[in-house]
């Protein structure tokens, strides 16, 4: 069976509705979804999911452990603990162990725009498809200061291979246990410090790239005219009937990458924060209950501007200048 997954907790709440009512209106309302556990605080979800048939939250705990274990010992966060923590994002590799033989994983701050029919369509040829440019940042994937990293990889796949975790299609069973018991070994060896520092991306591409699984990046396949971007750092995007186009092109979801969750709940709140996009994010959001969609009174303010400085914060306080 063929589904979608994603990764969240009730601190995404807003983002991963967006997602699922996305889904709904471009898969379909019975598209199979399964949210992997970032964390115990799913109560949020739970509730909402219970009025969604086709939305399960996975809870195979044993699955959950052997991710959980395998993040501590692969990820260079483990080494210095004072400085990294290890996230649950890596509780996004349950889905190499289920529910779906097939699966497309979205990361809960996305958009889906686009039928993904042509992605599962590449996992007949390819076990991993993927559709980003994060190519052109490996130090974000690796540590490039690493003479150790062209002694793994060779160059050529360092600039082809390398993607994003937020967007990847794959199967399940591609990392049995001792598939992670023989990446481990290598990690142990001292290819840890190949792995740029944090997060579950590093891991991933790593899993990927040195178990010697091809990953095909439509960006670096499609025809010119139909390559699109995905991510809100990309201001040209036009929209039409709530879908986005890069230069006509339909794009195939939207990453809202760099835009913090607490900017989503404020904006639901009320707080008249401006970002990229917000518009088609409120619209996915409060899909099916536009009633609640805020109202906002106050002037915009931007998601990325800098916090005031420490005079205006005190003149604010005593209320001298416009709080705005």
């Amino acid at each position: 069976m063929d589904g979608i997954c994603t990764l969240g907790n009730d601190y995404v709440f807003d983002q991963l509705l967006a997602l699922l009512n996305s889904i709904d209106v471009i898969l379909g309302k019975e598209t199979p979804v399964c949210i992997y556990p970032f964390d115990d605080k799913m109560q949020r979800i739970a509730d909402e999911i219970a009025k969604r048939p086709n939305v399960v939250i996975y809870d195979n705990q044993e699955s959950i452990n052997r991710w959980d274990k395998f993040m501590l010992e692969a990820s260079p966060a483990s080494m210095n603990k004072n400085k990294y923590r290890i996230y649950g994002g890596h509780r996004r590799f349950c889905a190499f162990d289920g529910p779906f033989d097939r699966f497309v994983y979205l990361d809960a701050d996305t958009l889906v725009m686009n039928s993904l029919d042509f992605i599962f369509g590449k996992l007949d040829e390819y076990d991993c498809v993927v559709y980003d440019f994060q190519f052109k940042y490996p130090d974000k994937v690796y540590n490039v200061n690493s003479d150790k990293l062209l002694q793994v990889f060779e160059e050529t796949r360092l600039k082809t291979e390398i993607f994003c975790s937020g967007f990847y299609a794959s199967k399940k069973g591609l990392f049995d246990q001792y598939k992670l018991e023989e990446l481990l070994s290598y990690l142990r060896a001292g290819e840890r410090e190949i792995l740029y520092p944090t997060g579950d991306q590093p891991v991933l591409n790593y899993m990927f790239m040195r178990s010697g699984t091809p990953v095909y990046n439509l960006a670096h396949h499609l025809p010119n005219n139909e390559i699109t971007g995905c991510s809100v750092t990309s201001k040209h995007f036009e929209e039409q009937d709530k879908i986005l186009y890069d230069k006509g092109a339909r794009l195939t979801y939207l990453h809202y990458i760099g835009i913090p969750p607490n900017i989503n709940q404020a904006v639901c709140a009320g707080e008249n924060i401006e970002f990229p996009y917000r518009d088609l994010f409120l619209h996915y959001r409060y899909l099916h209950e536009p009633e609640k969609r805020p109202i906002f009174n106050n002037p915009p303010k931007r998601y990325d501007a800098p916090p005031p400085n420490l005079l205006t914060r005190a003149l604010r306080k005593l209320k001298l200048i416009n709080q705005g």
